[in-house]
């Protein structure tokens, strides 16, 4: 089945972040890892740090944004979904691990702006 416009969208965002992220020397475990406490978008290895990263895209910066977008009901569901992951690849779960988010506004083919905050939050 194809990918709605948004989708799609959502799909170019998540590769422009990933892709941003390698550049930057991390290593991917896993992409949209889905479970049944929600979805962890990407899951990157950060040295010996595993960073459970939040993509979130917006064409417009109104209502405040890619960044505003992760609230804390949206901020619970990652750290439910993170907790279920470390449980589930054990290898992983004494590792040191943080919540990264990465916003992206603009078109999603080339985000005029992408803002990768490191430990946005705490669990």
């Amino acid at each position: 089945m194809p990918l709605s416009p948004r989708q799609q969208a959502g799909r170019e965002a998540e590769e422009q972040a990933l892709e941003h992220l390698r550049q930057h020397g991390m290593t991917l475990l896993a992409r949209n890892w889905l479970c049944k406490r929600g979805e962890l978008d990407l899951v990157m290895l950060d040295g010996d740090t595993v960073v459970f990263v939040e993509v979130r895209y917006r064409l417009h910066s109104g209502w405040g944004g890619a960044l505003a977008s992760v609230d804390a009901r949206k901020r619970e569901k990652l750290v439910f979904a993170a907790q279920y992951f470390l449980l589930k690849e054990s290898r992983w779960s004494h590792s040191p691990c943080r919540f990264d988010v990465v916003a992206l506004e603009g078109t999603a083919s080339q985000a005029t702006r992408l803002n990768w905050i490191r430990n946005a939050f705490d669990s």
